[in-house]
C-alpha cells in the first residue's frame, strides 16, 4: 500500500492539534512510520511566513495576501517536507492543508473561490489528501475552549486571527461542512463537541481502516 497523506482540519478550539498529536502517537504504536508537519510553516521558510500571517508587526493587507503567503508556505512545506517523506515511504499527517484555505481565506475572507483554485494548481498542481479529518463544533464552544482573546493571543502568537468575531468562524465553519459534503469520500467529520475520550475513539476509527491495511500488506510481505 502507498503511503497515504492525512490532514487535519477545523477551528481553533476544536482539539485538533491535540487529537492529532494523539494520533500520532496511536499510529506509531501500530508500527506505521509516521512524518508530522503543519500549515502554515512547517519548513523555515513557512515559519517566517505564519509569523506575517498571523501576527507581529507585519499583517497581511487582505484576504488575497493571506492566500499568496498561505500557498507559497505550502509549496515549500510540500518539496521539502511531505514529498520526500511520502518517497520514503512515510504516512504523512498535516495540521491544516488546502482545506483550510478555502474555509479561511474563501468563506471567511471572502476570495473568489477561482482565485483559490487557480493557485492551488499552481502551487500544488491541484494537490489533495487521502483523507481529511475535520473536528466540528459551534464556534462559541472552540471560542471558549481557547479561552479569552488576549490569553489565546499570548499563549501561542495566533492573536490576529483569533481576534476575528464569531460570525467569521461561523462562516469558516460553514464552509468547512460544505467542503466535506462535496467529498464525502475523502472527509472524516469528527465531532469534537463531547467528552475528549469521545472524540478520540472517533479519531481512531477513522484511521482504523489505514492500520487494518497496513497490518495486511505486513503479513503477506
Amino acid at each position: 500500500m502507498r503511503p497515504q497523506f492525512i490532514t487535519f482540519e477545523g477551528l481553533d478550539g476544536s482539539g485538533k492539534s491535540t487529537h492529532l498529536r494523539m494520533a500520532i502517537e496511536w499510529l506509531r504504536g501500530q508500527g506505521t512510520e509516521v512524518e508530522q508537519t503543519h500549515e502554515p510553516g512547517g519548513t523555515p521558510l513557512g515559519s517566517v511566513l505564519r509569523a506575517a500571517l498571523l501576527g507581529g508587526e507585519v499583517t497581511p493587507a487582505d484576504g488575497v495576501v493571506e492566500l499568496m503567503l498561505v500557498f507559497t508556505s505550502r509549496r515549500q512545506n510540500l518539496l521539502q517536507r511531505i514529498d520526500p517523506a511520502l518517497a520514503a515511504g512515510k504516512t504523512v499527517i498535516c495540521d491544516r492543508f488546502t482545506d483550510s484555505t478555502y474555509a479561511y481565506q474563501g468563506y471567511g475572507r471572502g476570495v473568489a473561490m477561482e482565485a483559490i483554485a487557480a493557485l492551488d494548481r499552481i502551487a500544488t498542481g491541484g494537490r489533495q489528501p487521502d483523507l481529511t479529518l475535520l473536528f466540528d463544533l459551534p464556534p462559541e464552544v472552540a471560542r471558549q475552549r481557547s479561552h479569552s482573546h488576549r490569553r489565546q493571543a499570548q499563549a501561542d502568537g495566533t492573536d490576529r486571527l483569533d481576534a476575528e468575531g464569531l460570525e467569521f468562524y461561523r462562516r469558516v465553519r460553514e464552509g468547512y461542512l460544505e467542503l466535506a459534503a462535496l467529498e464525502e469520500e475523502r472527509f472524516r467529520v469528527i465531532d469534537s463537541s463531547g467528552p475528549h475520550s469521545e472524540t478520540a475513539a472517533q479519531v481512531r476509527q477513522a484511521l482504523a481502516g489505514l492500520v487494518a491495511k497496513e497490518s495486511a500488506v505486513r503479513r503477506q510481505g
